[in-house]
């Protein structure tokens, strides 16, 4: 897939491209398909990635095709990555090689965010620390991952702090794509 370029009000714009990281097994798909329609929709260019190849399977069983694995993503190339949640996310992308990615995206200046569980994952890469954030806390264990870190929690739905934007959960995708879509937009 290859997105450099939409028609807009009768001239091309460069389209920003930004990455929708799922876990390869037990992705949210509410998660994952109300974002990814808010950025289209917005003009964005939206590319999966995964933590394997070939086909992400979501928690309902329903599948994606995965365009590039976590391993395979330059930083410069992209104008944001986000992750999805779902009850896989943690075994398959809580992990060094998403870790060293965020830190990545970070010192490039580029925009990032997590919803679900996925906040979590960026509180361990040490992004967070000082810095505003929500996620699921179903598991009641939110609180003292965030605590741990440095992160202040905020009972919101979406939360943005600079470059990153968290969210809670499927109820708030549509929300989130929203706060990624308008700082792509002023970017």
């Amino acid at each position: 897939m290859i997105c450099t370029h939409h028609y807009s009000k009768r001239k091309i714009v460069e389209r920003k491209t930004v990455v929708l990281i799922v876990a390869s097994e037990g992705y949210q798909p509410i998660e994952y398909n109300e974002t990814k329609k808010v950025l289209e929709e917005g003009g964005m260019c939206v590319r999966t990635a995964s933590d394997k190849s070939g086909m992400a399977v979501a928690s309902d069983k329903t599948t994606t095709m995965v365009d590039l694995t976590i391993n395979n993503i330059i930083p410069d190339r992209y104008d944001g990555i986000f992750f999805i949640g779902g009850p896989g996310a943690m075994d398959h992308l809580d992990n060094p090689t998403s870790y060293k990615l965020i830190k990545q995206m970070v010192k490039a200046g580029k925009l990032l965010g997590a919803i679900c569980v996925t906040p979590r994952i960026l509180a361990k890469a040490d992004v967070l620390t000082g810095k505003h954030a929500t996620g699921w806390d179903g598991d009641n264990e939110l609180e003292g991952v965030f605590k741990k870190y440095g992160v202040i929690r905020e009972p919101k739905d979406v939360v943005v702090d600079g470059n990153i934007v968290t969210a809670t959960c499927p109820a708030s995708a549509q929300s989130f794509g929203e706060a990624i879509l308008k700082l792509l937009q002023e970017k």
